[in-house]
């Protein structure tokens, strides 16, 4: 066995290797405590301000304000649209837990139906946790006091007060006024952070197009909570900005006797101020309840208001559009003045037929053995045909649709409403286009009358006769002032200037005399206006909807309603200093004379005479004293009086 190399011990040696490791490990801590130093200093003073904002937000939570819309009132001050306080029931899934375990005794409490409760399961599966999801809107007081007695067996389930968007006469404004809708995935795309806490935007109408003033401005609290999360208090707070109050040009009374007028007919009317371009009424029927859409609109009424054939949501004023019949003639008369093609004492022969040469077809006259020797003013007031197919085959296409074009016709009016159609003015490009197929003498001569591809918008006839009326082309709008807060006073919202719509005064006097004698004996709406205290100008129009055969004229009224002539009517009045123009177009209605028109004198009535709904003979007039109201017009399916004084 080997033996053991013994160690010598060095006590120097050992002692200098304990020093130097002593002496290493001393820097080294050193070095920590001062990482450690620079550590602390860089968080409690390089990085104070970041570390704080982040420990004043684990204890500070922002809690959005979401602002009270803007309020909506008719030109008299009356309230349109308002809101209303009102509690919705809100669930964080989270804190909720297993919705099996509550949402039966809810449904119970709240009386939810299926539709919300599927709503409701669909939404909080792709929400976050955190993040509440609204379980019903508008809970009644009953319902939120059986909640409050056991409502802290449902944690995460809250009553979240809020202010309810209310329509005072919601079928009767459903297209002017629109409605607020819950906000969906497409409106977040176009919000910015702040007003992503709103609950409701605006879908239609003018709570769309003045979606942004009225909605106003998000603001927060800073509300304190303990380390569970549960709020203690509010320290600081950024007030909502609320939104924009508007007052429209529109006056309820008068849109409710323009609804009256109709009676049970179907279709659209607007009456508007030819000296400003304020609307004073427009309705388009039938209409709808805008409340229903408010807080989520069932699949039942949707449903009922989607298969109903008389389209209810459809806008006529801004989407739909109709075929203007002889309402056009006394602009294609001014244009003829103001184009130098004709003078008021020219004289066209009206035999009952006309013909182009080398063509064997015929265009009729509104009277089968015509009307004779024919100038400017009869041709108006009685609507005689050749005058206006004569006139435009002299003018040429590329002409008449020039001035066609600068009446506003083929493009929106700029109405203060989102989607207005453009409208067709017919012309050979148009119909290369769309048909392929070159332009036809033929062609000029059916839409001298207002037939053929032409399509025009209610708010498109009431501008150009309100030009007319006054001399000036201007915008129609409804929006007439806007405030900032409830003491803040009302200030108009700016309108363009006015274009006029010819440079000859005396000219527009000619157009202006031919449309009074429209509403004079031997006029086609002579017994319209034959009682009235004031002057009327105006022109009637059919619109056909099933064609002829050959030359033989249809009978309107011996079709089915859908295929009836669509009946028209422009005027204005009082004639000498206009203060009205109105426009009415009535689906199935058959001839302008016998039902467009009487509707007509019943607006105009109802604005010069204080003739509206619930008034007395005292009732209070814009002009003028009070008379017996004009015959209604017959109910669809009946006969006319006046069934002899067409277009």
């Amino acid at each position: 066995m080997p033996l053991r190399r013994r160690v010598i011990k060095n006590p120097a040696a050992e002692a200098d290797q304990f020093r130097r490791r002593a002496f290493v490990a001393f820097v080294g801590v050193l070095v920590a405590l001062g990482v450690l130093a620079g550590w602390y200093f860089r968080l409690q003073v390089v990085q104070h301000d970041e570390y704080a904002t982040r420990s004043e937000a684990n204890r500070i939570k922002l809690r959005p304000v979401v602002p009270a819309r803007g309020v909506i009132y008719d030109r008299k001050g009356r309230i349109l649209a308002d809101n209303v306080p009102a509690f919705r029931v809100e669930v964080t899934p989270e804190e909720a837990g297993d919705p099996g375990t509550w949402l039966p005794e809810l449904a119970e409490i709240f009386h939810l139906t299926k539709e919300e409760i599927d709503g409701f399961e669909a939404t909080r599966r792709v929400t976050r946790g955190f993040r509440p999801v609204i379980l019903k809107m508008r809970v009644s007081e009953e319902e939120a006091a059986r909640f409050a007695v056991d409502r802290w067996r449902y944690p995460g389930v809250e009553l979240v007060s809020y202010l309810n968007r209310r329509y005072t006469h919601g079928e009767l404004l459903s297209h002017i006024i629109g409605y607020v809708g819950r906000v969906d995935e497409d409106d977040l795309a176009g919000l910015d952070e702040a007003s992503r806490a709103l609950t409701h935007i605006g879908k239609t109408g003018i709570e769309r197009a003045y979606e942004e003033a009225l909605r106003g401005k998000v603001g927060y609290e800073q509300v304190e909570t303990d380390v569970a999360g549960r709020p203690m208090g509010v320290v600081g707070r950024v007030p909502a900005v609320p939104g924009t109050d508007l007052r429209l040009s529109v006056d309820i009374d008068l849109q409710q006797a323009m609804v009256d007028a109709f009676g049970e007919y179907e279709g659209s009317a607007v009456a508007m101020d030819p000296r400003t371009g304020e609307i004073l009424a427009m309705i388009s029927l039938p209409g709808y309840d805008t409340n229903l859409f408010v807080n989520g609109i069932s699949h039942a009424d949707y449903r009922a208001l989607t298969t109903n054939p008389s389209r209810p949501l459809f806008n006529r004023l801004v989407l739909g559009g109709v075929a203007p019949g002889s309402t056009l003639k006394p602009l294609i008369a001014l244009a003829g003045l103001d184009s130098g093609v004709r003078r008021p004492e020219d004289r066209v022969m009206s035999t009952g037929m006309f013909y182009l040469p080398g063509v064997s077809r015929g265009w009729g006259d509104s009277h089968r053995g015509g009307h004779g020797w024919t100038d400017l003013r009869k041709s108006i007031a009685q609507s005689v045909n050749t005058y206006y197919y004569q006139l435009a085959l002299d003018m040429g296409i590329e002409r008449f649709d020039d001035y066609m074009a600068r009446y506003g016709f083929g493009r929106p009016t700029g109405v203060d409403l989102v989607g207005e159609i453009d409208g067709i003015l017919p012309s050979p490009a148009y119909k290369m286009e769309t048909r392929r197929e070159r332009w036809y003498p033929g062609d000029t001569v059916n839409i001298s009358i207002g037939q053929g591809d032409w399509k025009v918008t209610p708010l498109q006839l009431v501008r150009s006769i309100a030009g007319i009326a006054d001399g000036e082309l201007r915008r129609p709008h409804l929006v007439k002032e806007e405030r900032v807060g409830f003491d803040a006073p009302w200030a108009p919202l700016p309108q363009p200037p006015g274009t006029p719509i010819s440079p000859s005064p005396e000219n527009l006097q000619v157009v202006r005399e031919g449309m009074v004698q429209t509403m004079q004996p031997g006029g086609t709406a002579w017994r319209i206006a034959s009682d009235a205290p004031y002057t009327m100008a105006g022109k009637t129009g059919t619109a056909q909807v099933a064609s002829r055969r050959d030359n033989a004229a249809v009978n309107p009224r011996s079709l089915p309603l859908h295929l009836r002539h669509r009946s028209l009517f422009v005027g204005f009045a009082p004639a000498d200093r206009p203060t009205i123009a109105v426009a009415v177009a009535v689906e199935g209605g058959g001839y302008g004379g016998s039902t467009a028109a009487p509707i007509a004198r019943q607006v105009l009535d109802a604005w010069l005479l204080g003739r509206m709904p619930g008034a007395g003979q005292d009732g209070t007039a814009e002009e003028g004293g009070a008379v017996e109201a004009a015959t209604p017009p017959p109910a669809p399916g009946e006969a006319s009086p006046a069934a002899a004084d067409v277009h």
